[in-house]
């Protein structure tokens, strides 16, 4: 059973930084695209960014020169350095992969549990 586990949120103050982690664990054949989203209290979950397996990137512009997405692939791990945090940044942060479970199966997407993102002075 494949599991993605998050690490690295917590409360920062403004202008801080943070680097959250998600690691993918289990069986599996690989991974395609993972990503980072984000839901603030009252508010729908929004794209933060995404990682090819590749290593191509992509942002929403909001976080544009702030954040930078990376990963591991021989550790199965995706990563999000947060920085010049700003109180709008607050929400639950939630990793996310496309993973193939077996050779020639479709892929299918996994959610980890998400982690509490706070910018507040």
């Amino acid at each position: 059973q494949v599991q993605l586990v998050e690490s690295g949120g917590g409360l920062v103050q403004p202008g801080g930084s943070l680097r959250l982690s998600c690691a993918a664990s289990g069986s599996f054949f690989l991974i395609n695209d993972m990503g980072w989203y984000r839901q603030a209290p009252g508010k729908e979950r929004e794209l933060v960014a995404t990682i090819s397996s590749s290593g191509s990137t992509n942002y929403v512009g909001s976080v544009k020169d702030r954040f930078t997405i990376s990963r591991d692939n021989a550790k199965n791990t995706v990563y999000l350095q947060m920085n010049n945090l700003k109180p709008e940044d607050t929400a639950v942060y939630y990793c996310n992969a496309d993973i193939v479970p077996r050779t020639l199966s479709r892929s299918t997407g996994y959610w980890g549990q998400g982690t509490q993102v706070t910018v507040s002075s």
